[in-house]
């Protein structure tokens, strides 16, 4: 299997260290064989029995499929990937349903711990958030398919391990999943930066709680927004926000596992 880390911002938008695979062959065996698979990347245009095999095994998975341009493949023009790339990940993602059923089956005596990422762009800050999280208990982990940044190499150093530890969901429609979460009774605490919200310190985090956190220039999305059954926020003791997404993060989850201990 061929695994190639990419350190050249011409190869890799964005300056990222990526591990991939490519190739029928290769992509093929690391599906067949349950590999941490992220995202595949297919040629547009490109079509052949054996990758409709592959497309149709990555479907099943709930793995992330992206149909690019010859020229938008993530690897050097010269590489015979034969139409597809993969991204390997050191975390193995679980559909919704898998991830409810594992919280019904968790025989923990505490209330279930969610953590929803709208939008989470940036690569170290996700990871940042994810090894947070790890340590606050949340190890259930619902995030955007489209519009957060995937699994790379950079995601996993930055976690610090964290990542073989949690559960993590990507989905599609982020506000019709929080609205699922609603009918199995969790309550949605969206973060946001607004001083007439309600304090983080002084919010009754009982009962199934779902922490989601916008983007980091963003925020929440309007309709995601819309899902969620309480505003809070961190109080400053400046009008600026200095915060950024990944330490907002961290202090509201440290806070909500502080209080249902």
């Amino acid at each position: 299997m061929k695994i190639v880390k990419k350190t050249s911002k011409e190869e890799s938008p964005g300056g990222e260290s990526e591990d991939l695979i490519w190739g029928i062959n290769a992509v093929g065996e690391a599906l067949q064989s349950g590999g941490c698979i992220s995202e595949l990347f297919v040629q547009r245009g490109k079509a052949s029995p054996r990758l409709q095999q592959l497309i149709d095994q990555a479907r099943a998975g709930d793995i992330t499929i992206r149909f690019v341009e010859t020229d938008k493949m993530p690897v050097s023009r010269h590489t015979r990937h034969q139409g597809v790339v993969a991204r390997q990940s050191e975390a193995r993602p679980v559909s919704l349903e898998n991830l409810l059923t594992g919280l019904r089956e968790n025989k923990i005596p505490l209330p279930p711990r969610l953590l929803v990422l709208d939008s989470i762009q940036d690569p170290r800050n996700l990871g940042s958030i994810l090894r947070s999280a790890l340590a606050a208990g949340f190890v259930n982990v619902i995030m955007t398919r489209e519009r957060s940044v995937p699994i790379t190499g950079t995601v996993a150093r930055t976690s610090a391990g964290a990542l073989a530890h949690l559960r993590l969901c990507r989905v599609v429609n982020l506000a019709e999943t929080l609205r699922i979460l609603k009918e199995h009774g969790f309550w949605i605490y969206g973060a946001v930066a607004e001083s007439e919200v309600a304090s983080a310190y002084s919010v009754d985090f009982s009962g199934p709680i779902c922490l989601v956190i916008g983007s980091e220039g963003k925020g929440i999305r309007p309709l995601v927004r819309k899902q969620c059954d309480v505003l809070v926020t961190i109080p400053m003791c400046t009008p600026f926000n200095s915060l950024n997404a990944s330490v907002a993060a961290a202090i509201l989850m440290f806070e909500i596992s502080r209080r249902i201990r």
